[in-house]
This record gives C-alpha cells, sequence and structure tokens, in this order.
C-alpha cells in the first residue's frame, strides 16, 4: 500500500465510526478502486451464522465511499460528496470474513468536467461482495453525487 492509500485508510477509520464499530479493514484504496474486509465476528451474524446483512451493506457502502474519496478527495473544497442510491442484491449465502471490491463506473475526468461546467453529477460505483473462496455472495451499485458547496 502506498503513502497516500495508508492516509486514506487511516484517516475514514479516523472519521467513520462505523469502519471501526465492525473492525473493517481497507486492503486497498484508489482513484477507481477499493477493496474492504470484514473480519468474521460472531456478533454481527445473522440467524444462519454469516454476516448480517446490514454488516455486509455497511461494508459495501464503505468501499464505494472510498473509490470516491479515492478519485475525488481532490475536490472537497468546493463539493461535498453523497450517495444517492443503493441497491444491493444477495446472491449466496455468505460465512467467514467476506470482502467487497468497488469500483468506479465512470472516468473521474467525467464527472470532475461535469461539476466544472456548473452540475452536480451523479456517477455509479459497483460493488462486488466475496467470500474467501472467491464467491460473489452479493452485489451493490450506489449512486453517488457531488454536491457543489453553496
Amino acid at each position: 500500500m502506498t503513502e497516500s492509500k495508508t492516509s486514506l485508510a487511516d484517516w475514514l477509520t479516523a472519521t467513520v465510526p462505523m469502519v471501526r464499530t465492525l473492525n473493517l479493514e481497507y486492503l486497498e484504496t484508489g482513484a477507481d478502486r477499493a477493496v474492504l474486509r470484514l473480519p468474521d465476528q460472531p456478533e454481527y451474524h445473522n440467524h444462519v451464522g454469516g454476516p448480517h446483512a446490514g454488516a455486509m451493506f455497511a461494508l459495501a457502502e464503505s468501499a464505494s465511499g472510498a473509490v470516491v474519496l479515492g478519485a475525488f478527495g481532490d475536490q472537497l473544497s468546493r463539493a461535498v460528496p453523497l450517495p444517492v442510491t443503493a441497491q444491493i442484491h444477495f446472491r449466496k449465502l455468505a460465512k467467514g470474513p467476506v470482502t467487497a471490491t468497488a469500483t468506479l463506473g465512470r472516468p473521474a475526468a467525467d464527472v470532475i468536467a461535469e461539476l466544472d461546467a456548473g452540475g452536480r453529477p451523479e456517477f455509479e460505483i459497483a460493488v462486488a461482495i466475496q467470500r474467501e473462496d472467491g464467491a460473489v455472495t452479493g452485489e451493490m451499485t450506489v449512486v453517488w453525487t457531488l454536491r457543489p458547496n453553496s
């Protein structure tokens, strides 16, 4: 992990209480991709012994937010990133630790150009949630916006 990636992960861990509550681990952060891990923790299990749906939602949304800050952190002086909508699909039973891999769905330069033109750009982040064996247990799409500061 590079210095800037470490700084982003440290900053998010320090400023987002849910990250600390769930003990989320930042495995990779960047401008177009982030990977976070939710350790296997019995206190966050559901009725079938896997991670609770709420914990997996928080994991995936946190991964999407890491991509947003990786891609647009240099725009924070003029715009606030906010999630607009999120949709999650649970595909298979999750057991044990799971990872969420989030990917920016639109070139960052296009989003910034729209912001430069006075718009309030929206963009998707796709997230895959996987078990340790590689099976995709869930997929999430989060639509984010950069809301210009008043």
